[in-house]
């Protein structure tokens, strides 16, 4: 079996050598190339294998399956591997943006009510009103990651000079405004949880990771690439919420596949596709209702975690659960239509 890893770069990356590495523990062929390694007219790829410790370059049949693992930034590699997705199944298919996420669960109602209420920010009045709504809000890019460019405000705080930030922001790319969920742990540091969740070998959801994200002192952002830290799951829920930590951390695993589930209905029902991988961010109140704050396409994995190896085990193990039902379809389209 020979899965494909495509990327924008012309050379492999440190990642490619875990999925290659991966792939042959699992009995198949790992082919790194960018889309200008492609070759339409004659159905070959000139893209790399790595073997016996290196990467070498080779002319190749087209993959039974392809990671699509980086957003490609030219408009020419878009248009080739639009054409390769017409006839190979692709793992990855993107969820949009934040405000397009959120619409989309707010349309198909079953999971509304766990969604912090969001609105794009047009103007500097938009934004009072909202703050006058709230008393505490949340402002972030709709298109953003890592925590950067999340600000707080809070009701009596907000001064001129604040408002003329917030207007030279709103200005330049869309933003969003959250009102703001207490979720803190007991000595007062605000966290969130990431919910990691993948498709495997079998084509099912399945948790990858669920670990909670703390912010330092005086932040907000409880993102671990912006001075965040984290800790197993089980010792952080025994240490805040005590003999009910069980409960609560049952009703976040079974909440991380359901709404998985719903997220894959809901891109199938639009887009006729399937997800492969999410992060899902929620937060806990006082009442210990789960809140929905986003939910990411490719999420990464915090290094302090080890966790990067299972993340390319479950992606090539869904590849290879793609590449089996290709040929098998195409098997039984060959026995019906001989």
């Amino acid at each position: 079996m020979l899965i494909g890893f495509m990327h924008y770069r012309r050379k492999p990356t440190n990642k490619a050598y875990a999925f290659a590495a991966v792939a042959k523990l699992e009995g198949a062929e790992l082919l790194f190339f960018s889309p200008g390694m492609v070759d339409l007219q004659n159905r070959k790829i000139n893209g790399y294998i790595y073997d016996n410790g290196e990467w070498i370059k080779t002319a190749s049949r087209f993959p039974d399956v392809i990671c699509n693992v980086a957003a490609l930034p030219g408009e020419r590699q878009n248009q080739i591997a639009e054409k390769l997705y017409k006839e190979i199944p692709f793992t990855s298919y993107s969820i949009g943006d934040k405000a397009t996420v959120y619409g989309s669960i707010m349309k198909y109602k079953e999971f509304a009510n766990y969604l912090v209420p969001t609105e794009t920010v047009s103007t500097v009045k938009h934004f009072r009103k909202l703050l006058d709504k709230y008393e505490e809000i949340v402002l972030k890019p709709s298109i953003g990651r890592q925590g950067i460019d999340v600000y707080y405000f809070k009701k009596n705080d907000v001064t001129q000079e604040m408002l003329e930030f917030i207007s030279d922001k709103i200005s330049k790319e869309e933003y969003l405004v959250q009102p703001y969920i207490n979720c803190r742990t007991k000595l007062g540091s605000p966290y969130d949880l990431r919910l990691h969740v993948q498709k495997g070998l079998s084509g099912e959801w399945a948790i990858t990771k669920i670990y909670p994200r703390i912010a330092e002192r005086g932040s907000i952002v409880c993102n671990l690439a912006r001075g965040g830290h984290t800790i197993e799951l089980t010792s952080f829920l025994k240490k805040e919420f005590g003999n009910n930590y069980l409960n609560i951390q049952k009703s976040i695993e079974i909440f991380s596949l359901q709404l998985a589930k719903h997220m894959d209905k809901i891109q199938n029902n639009l887009y006729k596709e399937e997800l492969d991988e999410l992060g899902i961010d929620i937060g806990l109140d006082a009442n210990q209702k789960i809140w929905v704050y986003e939910i990411n396409w490719r999420p990464g994995s915090p290094p302090s975690l080890n966790i990067e190896l299972n993340v390319v085990k479950n992606a090539i193990q869904y590849a290879l659960f793609l590449a089996n039902k290709r040929e098998i379809h195409e098997n039984h389209n060959f026995y019906r239509n001989p």
